[in-house]
């Protein structure tokens, strides 16, 4: 059975579906796992927006109200990774059982690794669904008090319904005085912050070439904290090397090809 893990935060901005569809494209691209995207922010839906899927006439929209089954539902990325996107119609709000999102997830949780839910922000029926749906949660936040503060809202929902917290991601990380740090917000929440992502104007970029930024710069700094946190979720280490480090290896290998293949004289 795969994880499902939902992305949390208390507002809305901050960079859910960001996150989301960039761990889902990092985790299949450098670690050739099954990842399946879920948007569950169902009034405000981005996920087929930010992937540049504009037509999805079968959405989690008509999962829910009954109309068709989640397999159906799933259209598969260019990158490998699998997402099921939320209607952009308001019409398509009527009738919908967000209580039942669990019990449509679990018919295809064995065929994923992991299957990231992209909440809506706050607290609402839909987020409440949401964390109702999901085993483990990321919560997701600027480095600023006042999203900070709704992190901790949503812990002591989390702490209620008893569901596994992994840590913090603190986006849009520019280390100027006046933020946050991650220490201060350990020690706020009591949560490890798993994650910072810096400040990117890549991910802005990316966002408009609808792609995940791990795919469209996948050496920027925003990329390399993607794929090192997409690497801590399933425990596994993983270190980009610099171009001079490849260099180097190269030089060295050519040395020793020399050391045991000597040129004629």
């Amino acid at each position: 059975m795969g994880r499902i893990i939902g992305i949390v935060s208390g507002k809305g901005g901050v960079g859910k579906t960001t996150l989301a569809i960039n761990l889902g494209a990092a985790l299949v691209k450098n670690f050739n796992k099954n990842v399946t995207v879920i948007d569950c922010n169902l009034t405000t839906s981005h996920v087929g927006l930010y992937l540049g899927i504009y037509y999805s006439p079968l959405t989690l929209n008509k999962v829910l109200r009954g109309d068709t089954t989640i397999e159906e539902a799933i259209y598969e990325h260019f990158t490998g990774m699998k997402v099921i996107p939320a209607s952009l119609s308001l019409a398509d709000l009527e009738g919908i059982d967000i209580i039942s999102l669990g019990e449509k997830i679990r018919e295809i949780s064995d065929r994923n690794d992991i299957i990231f839910l992209d909440s809506a922000p706050g607290l609402g029926r839909e987020a409440m669904g949401t964390l109702k749906a999901c085993e483990e949660v990321i919560f997701i936040t600027t480095p600023f008090v006042p999203s900070v503060m709704d992190v901790i809202r949503c812990q002591e929902v989390v702490n209620e319904i008893g569901i596994k917290p992994i840590g913090i991601v603190l986006n849009q990380v520019s280390k100027e005085k006046y933020e946050m740090t991650a220490k201060e917000i350990e020690q706020l929440t009591r949560l490890p912050v798993i994650a910072s992502i810096p400040y990117d104007k890549n991910v802005k970029k990316s966002l408009a070439a609808k792609l995940p930024v791990v795919i469209y710069r996948p050496n920027s700094k925003a990329s390399k904290e993607f794929i090192k946190l997409a690497a801590f979720l399933i425990g596994e280490r993983y270190e980009r090397k610099s171009i001079f480090s490849r260099i180097l290896r190269i030089i060295k290998i050519g040395k020793k090809e020399e050391i045991l293949f000597p040129q004629p004289l």
